[in-house]
């Protein structure tokens, strides 16, 4: 299944969809005893009645009856709320090297705040304190069932499903100190979506796809997930080692090297800019860029 929240025309409120081939189902339509939003779906382990009812005869008729083309959507981040976003950074061996860093040991865990989140064809903002503005194309998964001390054999049964990231790093407040945060956590940076696509319709751990990233439709990174210093699994593992995972939490993978900063000369973002993420099976992840409105106290 592939699931998305998007805002309704009306109300502005968050609605939880189902993608049908090129139309948008809500999920209320199809299945109203089922909640309404992606992470009360996960939290309830509401995803297998979803499923029975997606197999059932009355899809057909709920396309016809409220499906909305999906260019029509105004896209939310997949979870625009998660309780953990978790980040791991340098977890391609070749991203590493192009910053002039060791393979790392152990996983380099930082989180994002849902105020640095902005969806599928949303905005992704320059601050006006900073002209370093990268990208960072990932994938990311989706926790669906509660754990802890989880073992790298059973982690992917923790999984609900993957989606993909922008982790747009600002360079200079990366730098400002031994800690990321702050360069990582800027407004509408963090790029997320289109759609949560449940792990069943993909390979175990996403294993032998290929993640992209394109600037103004040149691409700039190629990454294989089998590349991954840390496997899904073994980050699960790691991870639930020190805190539990809780449905609706999301971890962000890392990205392959071809980043803006390590380019001679260096490629940042600027307004005017598309940049797209992609991995087979998860679709495409496009945001333009623009400078942060001048604030009026």
């Amino acid at each position: 299944m592939r699931l998305l929240t998007f805002a309704d025309d009306a109300s502005g409120a968050d609605r939880v969809g189902l993608r049908v081939h090129d139309r948008v189902v809500p999920v209320a339509e199809l299945a109203p005893d089922l909640p309404s939003s992606v992470m009360e779906l996960l939290a309830g382990d509401h995803l297998p009645a979803l499923a029975e009812a997606v197999a059932g005869p009355g899809v057909a008729a709920a396309v016809d009856r409220a499906g909305i083309t999906a260019a029509e959507l105004t896209y939310r981040p997949p979870i625009p709320r998660p309780g953990k976003t978790l980040c791991i950074g340098r977890n391609y061996a070749a991203h590493a090297a192009e910053g002039g860093a060791d393979t790392p040991t152990f996983p380099e865990v930082f989180m994002r705040g849902a105020t640095s989140f902005v969806a599928h064809g949303g905005e992704i903002v320059r601050p006006s304190c900073s002209d370093k503005l990268d990208f960072e194309g990932e994938f990311a998964f989706v926790v669906g069932t509660r754990g802890r001390d989880v073992s790298e054999d059973r982690a992917l049964e923790h999984v609900a499903g993957y989606t993909l990231f922008n982790d747009a790093t600002l360079r200079d407040y990366q730098r400002k100190a031994s800690q990321w945060t702050v360069g990582k956590n800027f407004d509408s940076t963090g790029a997320f979506g289109p759609e949560l696509v449940t792990a069943d319709e993909l390979s175990p751990g996403l294993a032998g796809l290929t993640l992209r990233s394109y600037l103004n439709g040149e691409e700039m990174q190629v990454g294989n997930v089998d590349d991954l210093v840390f496997s899904v699994r073994r980050l699960i593992a790691i991870l639930s080692e020190a805190m539990t995972l809780e449905p609706g939490d999301v971890v962000v993978t890392g990205t392959p090297s071809g980043v803006g900063f390590a380019r001679t000369p260096p490629v940042f973002m600027k307004p005017g800019d598309v940049i797209e993420v992609e991995v087979e099976g998860l679709g495409r992840l496009s945001n333009n860029v623009r400078d942060e409105m001048p604030r009026v106290d």
